[in-house]
């Protein structure tokens, strides 16, 4: 038996006028994903804890098999793990967005979370210059891909509260910035960043172009180096993950599954899509376990883009889950689950903590789902699963 899962990046979302009362989900053409549910189990489950922010870090985390109640202590260090840096029991890792920050009535804004989704090699250039100019024997810039990178204090203090940039589009930055003991060392830092890239020549040139500048660095989900067992441990199952995010790619890390790296996979809607679905399919024969993330829909639901959130579900429906429904057969036995992490409505451009939609397919003992796949169809279903971090074992031990 292979387990599958399949999963995009904050595909829930609420239901909008403009599609006639239909989500997203809803409105999207999904032919496969609703093969899949009308011969699997459609229900919903709850993948962000009471006491935890909506963040991928914390539902994904639920989705692996993992109560983050025992195992989680921040984003940053998980993303830390996909990118080969080490951290000792006293570092502290926290997430580096470089955004945009624009100075309006006084007053400084968030314009844009994701720089305009700066390219990976202009990020680079400029997190070298930070490394160069303010990184020392205490902080340490990492670079990622595109606007989400790392920084590492060794020795660093973690009683710190933070706001993600994401959670404040168009509003004002004053009363967001990092508080707690250690946050006027991290407001320094901030603060350098911005003169040292206000005329660094990458936003120079992005400025000529018309494009949102890097102006600015933003610190947040800090924590330490979690403990987790591995897949082989938990579930007797070896693995591999697909994903363009670090965050994604570290938890599979300390699940001790594979990283598998697919060319062209962007973690935005140019993502490769079938790239990462044939990926899949080759680890499978080796592997028993693969755990296949598509950030595309959570991306367009922060720009607040519904038409671009409807084309991410679609491509992820017809290249991701199309190739993996097509090649059933080459797979053999297998279950799959399909699912979003979160919601991440047009509207509020952030993630929500409510319940998601999900599939349980079984090649070897189809079901009569009976119904498409999206919010209406799950929750018309009346089965949950509260316990979110459970439904993994569903998927790999059969039955509810």
């Amino acid at each position: 038996m292979k387990y599958i899962v399949l999963l995009g990046d904050g595909m829930a979302d609420e239901p909008l006028e403009e599609l006639g009362g239909k989500t997203v989900l809803e409105h999207a053409r999904t032919p496969n994903m609703d093969k899949l549910a009308a011969a699997g189990e459609v229900g919903m489950v709850e993948t962000v804890p009471d006491g935890f922010h909506p963040g991928s870090d914390v539902a994904n985390l639920t989705v692996f098999g993992y109560d983050p109640a025992t195992c989680y202590s921040g984003r940053s260090p998980l993303e830390a793990a996909s990118m080969g840096v080490k951290l000792g029991p006293d570092d502290v890792a926290f997430r580096l967005n470089l955004v945009d920050i624009v100075y309006n009535y006084g007053k400084l804004y968030m314009a844009d979370f994701a720089a305009g989704h700066i390219t990976t090699a202009e990020a680079h250039k400029i997190i070298a210059t930070l490394q160069q100019e303010l990184g020392d024997d205490e902080f340490e810039f990492h670079p990622g891909v595109s606007y989400r990178h790392l920084l590492v204090w060794r020795g660093g203090k973690d009683g710190m509260t933070f706001v993600p940039p994401h959670d404040i589009i168009n509003q004002s930055i004053e009363d967001k910035m990092p508080s707690g003991d250690g946050a006027s060392e991290l407001l320094s830092l901030m603060t350098s960043s911005q003169l040292l890239l206000k005329n660094h020549p990458v936003n120079l040139q992005r400025q000529a172009e018309g494009k949102a500048v890097a102006n600015s660095i933003w610190l947040w989900g800090h924590g330490r180096a979690p403990v987790m067992e591995t897949y082989a441990q938990k579930f007797a199952l070896s693995g591999a993950v697909i994903s363009a995010v670090d965050l994604i790619k570290g938890i599979g890390v300390y699940a001790g599954l594979d990283i598998i790296e697919v060319e062209g996979a962007t973690g935005y809607l140019d993502t490769n899509y079938i790239g990462k679905a044939e990926a899949a399919i080759a680890a499978l024969q080796t592997r028993d376990f693969v755990y296949v993330h598509v950030e595309a829909p959570d991306e367009a639901g922060h720009s607040g883009n519904m038409e671009e959130k409807i084309t991410a579900i679609e491509r992820f429906d017809e290249q991701v889950v199309g190739t993996i429904v097509a090649s059933l057969d080459a797979i053999g036995d297998c279950r799959i689950l399909v699912l979003p992490d979160h919601p991440t409505p047009v509207k509020l451009r952030t993630h929500t903590r409510d319940a998601v939609p999900y599939i349980l397919y079984d090649s070897a003992n189809p079901a009569d789902g009976g119904g498409s796949y999206c919010e209406k169809t799950a929750l018309a279903t009346g089965i949950k699963c509260a316990a979110g971090h459970t439904l993994l074992a569903q998927l790999v031990q059969g039955g509810r």
